[in-house]
């Protein structure tokens, strides 16, 4: 789904409500929930690129919609609280930008609408029953991070033939960096003699050099 597809999903779904809303209570907005895991003054922002494209499709916050933004500053754990505090003020959509905003989403509410924005295994992660059919209330492209782990394994092999050993750096409170959704690539290392280690890291400063293995790869 491209960009431009997206943003006309989640326009529909908010003229859709505007209706509904101007026919139930007048003077209501369709309230859009985003539901970042980053830093908001992190340029650039997602979200600049997510209103950008509302106001192209001639939706303008304040006028045609109200955006309630809520951000984990990088800290994951805080994702499934800013969830549930989303649906506490009743938005009548959720925009979850990664995996693991659209995972506390979906924990937090069966009933709002959730877009996600590139899911990077969203039936892994139980956030669809399938990319053909869906369900429930969770809808958005998916990025097929799995099988494009696994290419990248097959390349590394390709690059360098000795390849033996490769660390893994992820996020261990990230749920599309779980062991779920990795074994699929574990299995692929497994056939090519490759072992891979995997080293776990939750804030940008625990990523810093030394912290991990010496050596990437060997």
């Amino acid at each position: 789904m491209r960009r431009r597809e997206l943003i006309t999903l989640i326009g529909g779904a908010v003229a859709t409500w505007s209706k509904a809303a101007r026919a139930q209570k007048p003077q209501k907005m369709p309230r859009i929930g985003y539901l970042g895991a980053g830093i908001h003054a992190v340029k650039p922002n997602p979200r600049d690129a997510f209103m950008q494209g509302l106001r192209e499709l001639g939706y303008v916050e304040g006028q045609t919609y109200t955006l309630v933004e809520r951000y984990a500053d990088g800290r994951q754990e805080r994702l499934p609280e800013l969830a549930v505090e989303l649906v506490r003020l009743e938005v009548d959509v959720l925009v979850a930008p990664t995996s693991g905003a659209a995972k506390a989403a979906m924990d937090a509410t069966r009933t709002i609408p959730i877009v996600m924005a590139g899911g990077g295994d969203p039936v892994g992660l139980g956030l669809v029953a399938s990319l053909a059919r869906p369900g429930g209330n969770v809808t958005g492209p998916s990025m097929m991070n799995t099988e494009i782990i696994g290419k990248r394994m097959q390349l590394l092999k390709e690059v360098v033939p000795g390849l033996i050993r490769v660390a893994v750096l992820a996020n261990s409170v990230n749920p599309s960096r779980q062991p779920a959704s990795w074994g699929w690539s574990f299995n692929l290392s497994k056939r090519a003699h490759q072992r891979i280690s995997r080293r776990h890291s939750r804030l940008p400063r625990e990523a810093r050099p030394g912290r991990s293995s010496p050596s990437m790869m060997r």
